[in-house]
């Protein structure tokens, strides 16, 4: 199995900056796709962004594009989220998920493996 474990949450005024941890252990060589999703109380987790290890292309929400910016490590032992300009619509827990999808990716069925979350708030 796959082991992920987000940091780097907290708290932070509009138009501020957090940077989210991922930390991968276990079966990596399974993973073909990485991602973040957020959820707020009541709403569905929605799809932030994905980065494919092996090529390290990326794919973003049309809500956070040019704000923010996901990137893994060298030997993909963490992945990161980048979130600058933050906006009050930004708060949300932060899910970092993991899977075997190759192309695409931007639902939660295309990822089996889910961290545990971290809160994001943004005030403004």
């Amino acid at each position: 199995p796959v082991k992920l474990v987000e940091s780097g949450g907290g708290s932070v005024q509009a138009g501020g900056s957090l940077r989210l941890t991922c930390a991968v252990s276990g079966d990596t060589y399974t993973i073909y796709s990485m991602a973040w999703f957020r959820q707020t109380p009541g709403e569905e987790r929605n799809w932030v962004a994905t980065i494919y290890p092996h090529n390290e292309i990326t794919q973003y929400a049309d809500s956070v594009k040019g704000r923010f910016i996901i990137s893994q490590d060298t030997d993909v032992v963490e992945v990161y989220l980048q979130m600058d300009s933050l906006k009050s619509e930004d708060t949300a827990v932060y899910y970092c998920a993991a899977g075997g999808c190759g192309a695409g990716c931007d639902s939660e069925t295309d990822f089996a493996s889910w961290g545990q979350g971290t809160q994001v708030t943004v005030s403004s």
